[in-house]
């Protein structure tokens, strides 16, 4: 009797055991099938993102038609003034410019006296002077700036108005200063310049 019921327990067993073998020879078998009848994923194109749009643009300092924008940069830097008969007066900006949105913000133009922009991918610059400005509270003024000479044949030689938009710091200390052209400071600042070309209409 011991026996019978060794080996009818053997028996069912095997039997539990073949089965669970055929069950995942079948899921084995089934896995490639299964894969295959999955819809394969779809990537859609990225559109080439256009450039980012700048801060608020005050009436005052919108550009003339027959201009398009072509460049919006982000800027970082100072403006430096010197003592000139007992007031503090802008000597020069100095600032880094990246493309607006570069979270690595990698220099591709430098800022300085003239004022110009410089850029440092091609060596084209861009002079240009003031026709317009916005004052805003604790801050350097807002500007909409005009060309008025260029160099080379890269991305600033065809600019014809630059916006300097969404400033924050570089205003010249408070009070008198009492030295001389000697006593200079330089405070922190950060500004978006908006660069523009004529279109072939306008030109």
């Amino acid at each position: 009797m011991k026996s019978a019921t060794r080996a009818s327990r053997l028996t069912a067993v095997t039997g539990c055991l073949v089965a669970a073998g055929v069950t995942l020879l079948a899921g084995a078998s089934a896995g490639p099938a299964a894969a295959q009848t999955r819809p394969a994923k779809t990537h859609a194109a990225t559109p080439t993102p256009a450039p980012a749009p700048a801060a608020d643009i005050p009436a005052e300092l919108a550009v003339p038609d027959g201009n398009r924008q072509i460049a919006v940069l982000d800027a970082q830097g100072v403006q430096t003034y010197t003592c000139a008969d007992g007031a503090w007066t802008l000597l020069e900006p100095a600032a880094t410019l990246w493309k607006k949105g570069d979270s690595l913000r990698r220099t591709i133009a430098l800022h300085s006296r003239g004022p110009v922009w410089v850029s440092t991918v091609d060596g084209s610059a861009v002079n240009a002077a003031a026709v317009a400005n916005a004052p805003k509270a604790d801050t350097i003024p807002q500007l909409l700036l005009k060309a008025n000479a260029h160099r080379g044949t890269g991305v600033f030689a065809g600019v014809s108005y630059i916006q300097r938009l969404d400033t924050k710091g570089g205003v010249a200390p408070a009070g008198p200063c009492t030295g001389d052209a000697t006593e200079q400071v330089s405070v922190p600042y950060s500004a978006t310049y908006v660069f523009y070309e004529a279109t072939a209409a306008a030109s």
